[in-house]
């Protein structure tokens, strides 16, 4: 397993996501670490991102397999180029699609496991099974199709 996360690879310029940035300090700071064939992070919900007393947001399980599965493409996509995490910066993508099943609710307590697998490289797009499981269980699985970032997104190209 890599002990060196995906995330804390991004160029500076692209490290304020919400979800993920180093640089945002209002952020979740979610740090996937490249393990075999896929990702894996681990992450521990606050009292205030509950849905009801005692479950998880389902919008902050949607943003966790997002950026998690963001960061499993972006590895997918190094290893491709026969390079690894840690080996200069990492391709930055973004996310094209996301589906999501929630299968049971999520429970506030247990640190919450995040997994990410890369299943297809097609061309500028890496499609990625991910899932959240809390104490075993699975919660919720889905898939991410995430895109390399249009150049229009890059700092001084305009909007995109």
């Amino acid at each position: 397993m890599s002990r060196v996360a995906i995330q804390d690879q991004y160029p500076d310029e692209f490290s304020h996501c919400y979800g993920c940035g180093r640089l945002n300090r209002h952020g979740l700071h979610i740090r996937s670490y490249w393990e075999g064939d896929e990702a894996v992070a681990t992450f521990a919900p606050t009292a205030y991102q509950i849905a009801v007393p005692g479950f998880v947001y389902g919008g902050l399980i949607a943003s966790l397999l997002d950026c998690h599965g963001i960061a499993a493409a972006a590895a997918a996509q190094l290893q491709a180029e026969g390079r690894t995490i840690g080996d200069g910066p990492v391709p930055r993508f973004v996310t094209a699609a996301l589906r999501i099943d929630y299968l049971k609710p999520t429970p506030l307590g247990p640190d919450l496991e995040i997994r990410g697998r890369p299943k297809a490289l097609q061309g500028r797009k890496v499609i990625v099974d991910v899932s959240l499981a809390a104490e075993g269980v699975l919660c919720a699985r889905g898939e991410l199709i995430a895109a390399q970032m249009p150049e229009s997104m890059n700092l001084g190209h305009g909007r995109p």
